[in-house]
């Protein structure tokens, strides 16, 4: 019974690693952030990988071929929100990011 457990772990962890390697493609079209009314749009083209969000992001716009996942915090960990292509929603002011 050991030996499966410990054969079980190490394959769950291969995959994890197999996983985590896996190259990120940047999504075709550009995500859109609105601030405020007196700052310019920020325009991400082709997003690639972990983004952190101005400080004022107020709602983010997927004008791109694939989801946008838009996180809690700087760093593209923890829980998200998938945004549709097509789609837009708030997000908090402060300290978030999004990964496309």
């Amino acid at each position: 019974m050991r030996r499966f457990v410990v054969s079980s772990l190490v394959l769950a962890a291969g995959a994890a690693v197999g996983l985590a390697q896996t190259p990120a493609v940047a999504a075709e079209g550009t995500v859109s952030v609105f601030r405020t009314e007196v700052e310019s749009l920020s325009v991400y083209e082709n997003p690639k990988g972990c983004h952190k969000l101005p400080a004022t992001a107020h709602v983010l716009n997927n004008d791109t071929d694939g989801p946008v996942r838009v996180y809690g915090d700087p760093f593209c960990l923890g829980p998200s929100v998938t945004v549709a292509p097509g789609y837009g929603s708030h997000v908090a002011p402060g300290s978030g990011s999004f990964s496309a």
